[in-house]
């Protein structure tokens, strides 16, 4: 095997192990504990792009010092102060109606429906069968397809 051979090979193999750790992590996400701007870049000297709203879920992507580049439900990746970020869970609907449903089953009772950009509460229990329970802000709770939200 010639040298280019072998460097190529190792890169390949290098590449791959990369990609394969990188599927198997988990997403890390939060949500917002405050409205907050987004901004190009990781300072208050960056271009502030626009505020996203309390609550909404973002996707944390890299973490420098006070500053978290995120990925917001759009998939724009931004920049935002981590004092903004909370531990509390929330998903955003991204279907165009979603039914939340008694329970985890489509044969269910619907309990109630929810538009597009509807955040909810991520209930205590991981995802199952493609489920996932959820929370609205006025106490209303069941379970939707988790087809239907980001933020998981």
């Amino acid at each position: 095997m010639t040298m280019r051979r072998r460097t190529t090979a190792a890169l390949l193999a290098l590449s791959l192990a990369f990609a394969a750790a990188g599927a198997s992590a988990a997403s890390d996400f939060r949500s917002l504990a405050e409205p907050a701007i987004l901004y190009d870049a990781p300072s208050k000297q960056g271009k502030p792009l626009f505020v996203i709203q309390r609550y909404t879920p973002v996707e944390m992507v890299v973490n420098i010092d006070r500053w978290v580049k995120v990925r917001e439900p759009a998939g724009s990746l931004l920049w935002l102060e981590r004092r903004q970020l909370s531990d509390k869970r929330t998903v955003i609907i991204t279907a165009a109606r979603a039914e939340i449903r008694q329970k985890p089953d489509t044969g269910a009772s619907v309990v109630f429906e929810a538009a597009k950009d509807v955040v909810l509460e991520l209930g205590d229990k991981p995802p199952a069968d493609g489920w996932v329970g959820v929370r609205h802000r006025d106490g209303s709770s069941g379970f939707i397809r988790i087809n239907q939200v980001w933020g998981l």
